[in-house]
């Protein structure tokens, strides 16, 4: 079913010309000199290895002070530097089905509006946030009836349906689901979904069937916010578990999208820096490519609240904590788009959310721009790896 934002060859060939005009063009295997410049563009970068990079964006009104597409030098920034956009929150449950009858795409809209005018292609995420406290309240409460199972699954599907019909020839790549692990049992978290249809698993899998039966030739993702420091590491066991039971029962799942807001913590006093712990990263991405999955990296930042509140000291540690994660992320075939979860450090979630707040009450500086929308060694670090990564396969 054609949905309203429906591309044909035509206007996708328009949109790559407006992409290659904008700064973000670039595809191919190989970087001429002029790509290879100092100033080329991080898509163009991702591109020449069979990549995209690409940002978070918000919708916000023209005057606001956001990361939003309505901030003309947030688009500029956008523009300059990526090929990709996804929405931070505008395609969520809470965001766009305001009840169990109704939706309201208004905000999601204008940001693919924007895109196509720009050139940008747009991810979508998400269609499950398996989550109850990311769920909408009436989806919390809700009365299943007397066929509790049918009636869930009817939600769900019809859900899944109704977002990928509206953004079909537009959206080819979805977070299908979204965190579902509980952090206390270790397990898929119950939701009212998953306890109307019997199982989290349930859920979870019909979420990505009715994906796979919506975009036969779409990467379907399961998203998670593992990374590779240690205090990740029962989460990552148990995100191996879910991965394992979708192959088990052939749930229909292309890749895991690593979230990767990454961690830094002063730990060694010989280098101010936590162990990296690499093999044990590495050994859990041979697991899951092994598996036959693919990885993205889906919401790129970096903590830097265990830093010191020097600036120079600060964006020097970051960047090489940033190289060292990329260097490994890009040494894997089965790696495709990379996505940072926002491009300047004023708009990054970070700054808001308690955990990752700094507690000198510094601004966190975990994005490749600043405030003041210069770059940062952060970005220089990005651009180094992807200048030396392997090839997508």
């Amino acid at each position: 079913m054609a949905g309203p934002f429906e591309v044909d060859r035509r206007s996708a060939m328009a949109g790559l010309s407006t992409l290659a005009l904008a700064g973000c063009g670039g595809a191919g295997s190989t970087l001429t000199a002029s790509e290879d410049a100092a100033d080329a563009s991080l898509d163009t970068l991702a591109k020449a290895k069979g990549r995209r990079f690409g940002s978070a964006v918000s919708w916000s009104a023209p005057d606001a002070d956001a990361g939003s597409v309505q901030n003309p030098d947030y688009a500029k920034l956008l523009n300059a530097e990526c090929g990709m956009v996804v929405p931070e929150n505008e395609m969520k449950w809470q965001a766009i089905r305001p009840g169990p009858d109704s939706y309201d795409f208004s905000r999601m809209d204008d940001i693919v509006r924007w895109a196509k005018t720009n050139g940008q292609e747009v991810r979508g995420h998400t269609l499950l946030w398996h989550r109850p406290e990311w769920f909408p309240d009436w989806l919390n409460t809700y009365d299943f009836g007397a066929n509790p199972r049918a009636e869930a699954e009817r939600l769900l599907a019809s859900h899944i349906r109704t977002v990928t019909d509206r953004y079909d020839g537009v959206i080819s790549s979805y977070d299908v689901v979204n965190e579902a692990i509980d952090h206390d049992t270790n397990a898929p978290i119950e939701t009212s979904l998953s306890r109307a249809m019997g199982s989290p698993e349930a859920a979870l899998d019909l979420a990505f069937h009715t994906a796979r039966e919506q975009l036969p030739q779409g990467e379907l993702v399961y998203n998670d916010y593992m990374s590779w420091e240690p205090a990740h590491a029962g989460h990552v066991a148990d995100v191996l578990r879910l991965l394992e039971g979708f192959k088990k029962r052939g749930t229909p799942v292309d890749a895991l999208g690593i979230q990767s807001h990454i961690e830094m913590f002063e730990l060694d006093p010989s280098t101010g820096l936590g162990p990296y712990k690499e093999r044990a990263w590495r050994d859990f991405l041979d697991e899951v490519t092994g598996m036959g999955y693919r990885l993205l990296v889906t919401e790129f930042d970096v903590k830097d609240k265990a830093l010191p509140a020097d600036i120079a000291v600060r964006d020097a540690r970051v960047a090489d904590f940033t190289r060292r994660y990329f260097d490994v992320m890009l040494s894997y075939p089965q790696l495709g788009d990379i996505l940072g979860w926002g491009m300047v450090d004023k708009y990054n979630w970070l700054q808001y959310f308690d955990p990752s707040k700094r507690p000198d009450g510094l601004e966190v500086r975990g994005s490749p721009y600043g405030s003041d929308y210069q770059s940062k060694p952060m970005r220089d670090a990005i651009a180094a790896s992807l200048r030396g990564a392997t090839q997508a396969a």
